[in-house]
């Protein structure tokens, strides 16, 4: 099941290699190696910029403990997994960033928490994106002479089709 949900995770990057057509990143925590007591979480984070909007997206064993969200600083950094405010046990799990402002997250395993394995998120406002912008210019630019490169949406649409791919890949046992 892990090479599964490892594998699921790696689509779910693949296909969001272009964010969303509204501007929407996917970002799959610890990279490649997922959500994994091994996996240097602070280079991973180092230098990302997390939106309102954004999903983050954890891939780990369900042996782990699963991931819970924690409501304050002071449960984050004493690894107080007593009363979270939720928690993720599927092996795969996508979080929606609603709102600005910082989200703790922490392996439900104490010991992993306390060694390392947990990862606050400062999430920013939206901002304007560029693709926002352009679309702008690309529906000027339609109505004097039509679009000369395809739209993000159609990226969005691709990636979605690799990732139905890779779903059905995992589930068929390949």
């Amino acid at each position: 099941m892990l090479r599964c949900g490892m594998m699921v995770a790696v689509v779910v990057a693949a296909a969001s290699l272009y964010g969303s057509a509204d501007g929407q990143m996917h970002h799959v925590v610890g990279g490649d190696r997922g959500w994994e007591l091994a996996t240097d979480l602070a280079s991973w984070i180092d230098g990302r910029s997390f939106r309102v909007g954004d999903r983050i997206w954890f891939a780990y064993s369900a042996a782990e403990g699963g991931v819970y969200e924690l409501g304050s600083k002071e449960e984050y950094y004493a690894c107080d997994l007593a009363n979270p405010i939720k928690m993720y046990t599927d092996g795969l799990n996508s979080v929606h960033l609603t709102g600005e402002g910082i989200r703790y997250f922490a392996s439900g395993n104490t010991d992993s928490c306390k060694s390392g394995l947990k990862l606050h998120v400062d999430v920013l406002p939206q901002e304007e994106s560029d693709q926002t912008v352009q679309s702008s210019t690309v529906s000027v630019s339609f109505l004097a002479a039509g679009p000369t490169t395809p739209s993000g949406s159609g990226r969005f649409a691709g990636s979605l089709l690799v990732a139905v791919a890779g779903f059905g890949l995992c589930f068929m046992g390949l």
